[in-house]
């Protein structure tokens, strides 16, 4: 079996095809590929393509790694490819779509946390 890095190319060009994450890495340790497979109804089927990958945990620069090949993601949306709720959200902070709503909530609710945080700690 092949690496879903290197992809299968072998797909079926009727089948739904959906740009997702792919789950890799240990238990505490989690990395995932950005990937083209075919819709989660055929999930057993390999991966058509890597288009991408994300590092969640923050480095010692407190950054999250993230590497898009935005051309592929471009052909594979342009062929129908769906995308995914984490997709969508990835590519609207690397400015390829719009925001995603969630981001802006999610941005909310951290800055409240902060400003809690820092009243406490005036007090």
């Amino acid at each position: 079996m092949l690496p879903p890095a290197s992809g299968t190319g072998i797909y079926t060009s009727v089948s739904p095809k959906v740009i997702r994450l792919l789950r890799q890495g240990c238990t505490n340790r989690p990395f995932f590929h950005v990937v083209v497979a075919v819709n989660r109804a055929h999930q057993s089927r390999p991966v058509i393509e890597q288009v991408g990958s994300y590092d969640p945990m923050p480095n010692r620069h407190d950054e999250k790694l993230v590497a898009l090949n935005f051309e592929r993601i471009r052909f594979w949306i342009g062929n129908g490819a769906e995308v995914s709720k984490p997709v969508a959200q990835l590519l609207g902070l690397a400015g390829f779509y719009p925001v995603h709503p969630t981001s802006y909530l999610q941005a909310w609710k951290t800055r409240e946390k902060m400003e809690e945080k820092n009243e406490e700690k005036s007090n």
